[in-house]
């Protein structure tokens, strides 16, 4: 990976317990896949209350949500500094009862959800078509089994 590649994970909540360097470790390893060698993302890591004013104040959403991506790439400067590829913010209270509802351990949803955010960044939008959705959930699924994969290797 080259030393260019910036990922940063901020925990700014206490009521879920989450694993900082992990998700910073796959994180870096979903860009290497994704053959990005020269990038910055960042992932921060918030409660509902913090995510639901972020959701209602650029999204016009009042609800949690569990993960807001923020892209770098796009409007009208998104060329200035195109290795720049914005931030993930994801609410680990969310993640933790999306979790539980789906009978997953909360690991893999903040992995699935770090996946999804980062291909936000990207460009992907699942709520623009069905088309778009199931482009999207393919990728995500593609990246999380890779991921897993890997992880289990390095174990």
């Amino acid at each position: 990976m080259n030393r260019k590649t910036a990922v940063s994970v901020e925990n700014r909540q206490s009521k879920v317990p989450v694993k900082p360097r992990e998700i910073k470790r796959s994180l870096t390893r979903l860009l290497e896949l994704l053959e990005f060698t020269d990038a910055e993302v960042s992932v921060t890591l918030v409660d509902d209350d913090e995510i639901r004013t972020l959701n209602n104040r650029y999204l016009q959403r009042d609800r949690p949500a569990n993960v807001i991506s923020f892209s770098m790439l796009e409007g009208a400067f998104g060329d200035i500094t195109p290795n720049v590829l914005g931030d993930i913010v994801m609410s680990a209270e969310t993640a933790s009862r999306d979790a539980h509802a789906g009978g997953l351990p909360p690991d893999d949803m903040i992995l699935y959800l770090v996946i999804h955010g980062l291909l936000h960044l990207l460009g992907y939008d699942h709520e623009v078509s069905l088309e778009e959705a199931t482009r999207m959930l393919q990728k995500e699924n593609e990246l999380f089994f890779a991921l897993r994969n890997y992880h289990l290797a390095q174990q």
